[in-house]
């Protein structure tokens, strides 16, 4: 018990390192352009954010945001049912 004191003693007046990096926010690629709604007649704009076998890519690799992911997912689902996009390749 002793020995817990001490090591807490020992490590108390050390200040932990923060990490201080402030990183600029950066907007996704509707959001800049201020729009609303994603068409899913678009067919370039949401083939850029299909794989080449057909998948969705997720948000941290196409760099949108949560609600405009989902914007994305119905217009790409759409799309596919409306035999504009394909399912898998």
């Amino acid at each position: 018990m002793a020995r817990f004191q001490q090591k807490q003693k020992q490590n108390s007046p050390r200040k932990k390192r923060q990490n201080l990096t402030i990183r600029e926010q950066t907007q996704c690629r509707f959001c800049r352009d201020g729009k609303s709604y994603i068409d899913y007649k678009d067919l370039d704009t949401l083939q850029k954010l299909l794989t080449n076998r057909g998948k969705i890519f997720s948000r941290k690799r196409s760099g949108n945001c949560a609600g405009c992911q989902r914007k994305v997912k119905t217009a790409i689902k759409r799309a596919r049912f409306m035999a504009l996009l394909p399912y898998t390749n």
